[in-house]
């Protein structure tokens, strides 16, 4: 089961961002952010589980940066 949410959160990180690259999705749209917030939040959680502190940092930092980058787009769409 682990590997399976594993690939999960990797194929939807890599799906934001190709998608960006192919410019599909904007860096600041909703779902790229979540894609990325939902794919590096799970493997972060999969990182704390396993001891594994350097992918932990890595996908904690890139799901905090995730959520920050949301909850300041959520955040400026409510103040218009």
């Amino acid at each position: 089961m682990s590997q399976f949410v594993q690939i999960l959160g990797a194929v939807l990180v890599l799906i934001a961002y190709i998608a960006g690259q192919l410019r599909l999705l904007d860096g600041k749209s909703y779902p790229y952010l979540a894609l990325n917030l939902l794919g590096s939040g799970l493997l972060a959680v999969l990182a704390a589980a396993g001891s594994q502190w350097g992918f932990l940092l890595l996908e904690g930092t890139w799901a905090l940066v995730s959520l920050l980058s949301l909850g300041a787009r959520l955040f400026s769409a409510g103040s218009t």
